[in-house]
């Protein structure tokens, strides 16, 4: 694994806004953003063996982390992955963060946590995501509206991806409910809401499975060029094809395409690291053949 640098860990670049993070990743070609679910269970006896489960949590990620940071867009811990092993995992996670602010300083990490609560309660989500774990942006859930979530959206430092039109196969259960005068599917108000009424530090994206590439592709009609993390590739089944032709934003980019599970468990022996980067570079350049 890669040394850590001298950098003091103060979070994202300095003086780079945090949606330029990701522009700039952009630009390079950088599309895929690596999900770090990690199960501890299924991770492979090279990672595990002799480390206890915080060790073998951390040894894993940042083996993963060196080998796909060349096409990487962004690094996604799901917090429930380390929230399961307690104080051990969840300073596995902070740990895992620490390691990407320091060595690659210039990918952003994204906490997928779908925080969303009352004000007071979220004033603790955003000093545990941004100031302990360190994260450079977070996801969360709408139902509450702007005002609860003012806490997170003030931050004018930190990214906040919305939760519009996930990817589950339940999600239309609420999200595709007709709403308003104008019987407008709730997801799309949601993504409208972010887009026009959140969005005042310029600090805000939108999260859109690509199990659902029409609705990703009405979500970017409404955003303009905002980010728009997507997850459901991979292991959910979605294609890539009509996922990024359905939501890529005006100058080609504005996607954050994730792959958790194809990618961390791309092999389950000791060339697990090799097999990892050999995924995420495949899936990085199935995006970008289909942005052209």
């Amino acid at each position: 694994m890669r040394a850590s640098s001298e950098r003091p860990v103060t979070g994202h670049r300095p003086g780079l806004p945090i949606l330029d993070l990701f522009a700039e990743r952009w630009r390079l070609g950088r599309f895929v953003c690596v999900g770090l679910d990690t199960a501890y269970e299924r991770l492979p006896g090279a990672a595990t063996s002799g480390r206890s489960v915080e060790q073998g949590l951390v040894w894993f990620n940042q083996s993963i982390v060196d080998a796909t940071q060349s096409v990487a867009c962004a690094f996604k811990p799901n917090i429930a992955f380390y929230e399961g092993h307690g104080p051990d995992g969840l300073r596995a996670l902070e740990h895992t963060v620490r390691y990407i602010k320091s060595a690659y300083p210039e990918i952003p990490v994204i906490l997928d946590a779908k925080r969303g609560d009352i004000g007071s309660s979220n004033v603790g989500y955003v000093r545990a995501a941004f100031e302990r774990i360190r994260a450079d942006a977070i996801t969360v859930s709408p139902y509450l509206g702007r005002e609860a979530l003012a806490p997170f959206l003030a931050r004018s430092d930190r990214g906040v991806f919305v939760l519009a039109k996930t990817s589950n196969p339940g999600a239309g259960e609420f999200q595709d409910l007709r709403v308003g005068a104008e019987q407008v599917p709730l997801y799309l108000v949601v993504a409208r809401q972010v887009a026009t009424r959140w969005n005042d530090n310029n600090n805000c994206g939108v999260v859109a499975g690509a199990t659902h590439p029409a609705d990703l592709a009405a979500i970017r009609s409404v955003v303009g060029d905002m980010p728009i993390l997507v997850p459901g590739v991979g292991a959910q089944g979605a294609a890539i094809g009509p996922a990024v032709r359905a939501g890529r934003n005006s100058s080609g980019g504005g996607l954050i395409i994730n792959s958790s599970r194809d990618i961390l468990y791309a092999s389950g022996e000791a060339d697990y690291a090799v097999a990892a980067e050999r995924a995420a570079r495949r899936l990085n350049h199935e995006i970008t053949a289909n942005l052209i």
